[in-house]
């Protein structure tokens, strides 16, 4: 089969580089795209009458009912049935801690401040949860890993007890590139697992310890996306295939809120340091937390909005588009008194972007031969929620489901010559990007920030989950006719000043003139897998190869 693969990449490579000289029928459907239209619908689902698209809100009622129109109106299949939707229940759970967490310690007790030195979440809903004189546990990373003989719980008993953990993986801040996958985060170093893990472990809480550099981004983002009202998945049936948590609470601690803890116990940040090495043991920090959290739940319905072009040879096999159309709607303030955050680029321009390609293949003289699905999920921003649903609950089956291609954030300035894929090396998928990119005069760039693990942080991570080859990519940062570090100044400027803030705004000066390159050739992409008899792999060494092919 490998080698029948590589005969096609090979087939591939000819095929679009004979497209970059003529205007051929594999390149029918380019003529569709629209800088003006791309930037149209991004206006109208970032502006502030959407009021940040959270799920819940009138901004989500706007929001899936332009999406189902724009579907509509292109001519497209309802993707359900005879319906453009899929319900997804949700409950959106308020905690209202208590100002302050009261430490108490052998050598004087302290208080952390509520926001300021941590937040907190939890997906109880009983009235009032608390801790009451909780014992605290460093557990390093807390980690559970049997391939890379790592367990940073052996020996220890957390039933009951708060685990204090750090973000990231013990490969990260080392120069050893053995363990673990060196600064590459795995999926053990997402904030996610080290919920999940200490649940399995009996634990009763579990905070993380903020660090901007091994997360990826600055303490005010979870200070602005924790702590107020979080949707989840409604798991009243205990359904065993939704993620759910069995801890009582979950947050973060900012770094300082982190050196204070440890300073009480009697330790300083060398034990931080100790949790990179094999072997670390755990750590019962002497120290005792109580909390009183007030819990308010919702539950309610949100939506995933789905449409179709039936394949006219293979119907029955899929290729989906996903990107997911909510932000975090209506928060605290800015410097500047506004409160919504608009997610322009976060995602209203992913939701152009699916929009602008559905356009594109209903322009198709002939239909694709596997039919082509496009899925606007929900709650993306609470954790993958939409997509987490539609895995567990798929429309179409997932073994017959060829790729799933994802766009979480489109490139608003200039072209770039490069081409970045989002956990290079996962499946062949990427084989298809490299070959289109070629045509377009472009090459793959080395992904950046490996330590943030961008792999495990938007939709297509579901799909992967359920073994669907799955990719995202974007343009890179070598932006044509700019100075070498343009592009990365770009990308730190939006990750510190619009990134999950009210200023990721419309901006009528953005030009996607690179965003709409990026566009074509994902469309491209998509294109290819849906008119061809043969299904992309996973390649050996990724952790999702096993699910598709039943080992």
């Amino acid at each position: 089969m490998k080698k029948i693969f590589i005969t096609s990449t090979a087939f591939l490579l000819i095929v679009l580089s004979s497209c970059k000289q003529n205007n051929n029928a594999s390149e029918e459907g380019l003529a569709s795209f629209n800088k003006d239209s791309l930037k149209q619908h991004i206006k109208v689902l970032a502006s502030d009458e959407f009021m940040g698209r959270k799920p819940f809100s009138i901004g989500e009622t706007k929001t899936v009912e332009y999406i189902k129109n724009t579907f509509e109106k292109l001519g497209l299949e309802p993707g359900n049935g005879n319906s453009f939707l899929q319900d997804v229940p949700l409950v959106e759970i308020t905690p209202n801690a208590d100002a302050a967490m009261k430490v108490t310690a052998s050598k004087g007790n302290f208080e952390l401040k509520k926001t300021e030195d941590f937040v907190i979440s939890t997906e109880k809903t009983d009235s009032i949860i608390s801790l009451n004189n909780d014992e605290l546990v460093f557990a390093g990373y807390g980690v559970v890993a049997p391939e890379y003989n790592w367990n940073d719980y052996a020996g220890l008993d957390v039933k009951g007890k708060v685990v204090l953990v750090m973000v990231n993986d013990p490969g990260f801040g080392t120069n050893d590139t053995t363990l673990f996958k060196g600064n590459t985060m795995t999926y053990y170093g997402r904030w996610t697992y080290k919920y999940e893990e200490a649940a399995r472990q009996g634990a009763k809480a579990c905070l993380i310890i903020h660090n901007t550099k091994a997360a990826s981004y600055p303490f005010s983002v979870v200070q602005n996306s924790w702590g107020t009202s979080n949707l989840f998945l409604d798991n009243r049936d205990r359904d065993k295939s939704l993620p759910f948590s069995e801890l009582l609470m979950q947050g973060w601690v900012s770094g300082d809120a982190a050196k204070k803890l440890l300073t009480a116990a009697g330790k300083d940040t060398t034990l931080l340091a100790s949790a990179n090495v094999k072997g670390f043991k755990a750590v019962d920090l002497g120290l005792k937390l109580s909390l009183n959290v007030k819990v308010k739940s919702v539950y309610n319905m949100s939506h995933n909005v789905i449409a179709k072009i039936t394949g006219s040879k293979r119907p029955e096999e899929y290729v989906i588009y996903t990107a997911h159309w909510d932000h975090l709607g209506v928060g605290k303030k800015d410097a500047k008194g506004d409160s919504i955050y608009n997610g322009a680029i976060d995602n209203a321009s992913g939701s152009a972007a699916l929009l602008e390609i559905a356009k594109a293949f209903k322009s198709l003289k002939q239909k694709p031969e596997r039919t082509v699905i496009f899925l606007s999920v929900t709650a993306e921003e609470q954790g993958l929620l939409g997509s987490a649903y539609y895995a567990h609950h798929p429309i179409y089956p997932l073994n017959k489901t060829a790729a799933n291609l994802n766009m979480d954030g489109i490139n608003a300035f200039g072209k770039t010559n490069d081409i970045m894929i989002v956990g290079q090396g996962q499946n062949e998928v990427e084989d298809y990007v490299a070959a289109v990119a070629k045509t377009q005069g472009r090459y793959i760039s080395k992904e950046e920030h490996l330590e943030a693990g961008h792999y495990y942080r938007s939709d297509h991570f579901n799909f992967a989950k359920v073994g669907v080859p799955a990719l995202d990519c974007s343009g890179g940062t070598d932006f044509i006719g700019q100075e070498k570090g343009y592009g990365e100044k770009l990308r730190d400027d939006y990750v510190t000043n619009h990134y999950h803030k009210p200023a990721d705004e419309f901006d009528a000066n953005w030009t996607f003139d690179g965003g709409i390159m990026d566009i074509e050739m994902l469309f491209l992409v998509g294109k290819k897998i849906a008119n061809e008899s043969t299904f992309p792999k996973w390649k050996n060494g990724s952790e999702f190869k096993a699910i598709r092919e039943g080992k």
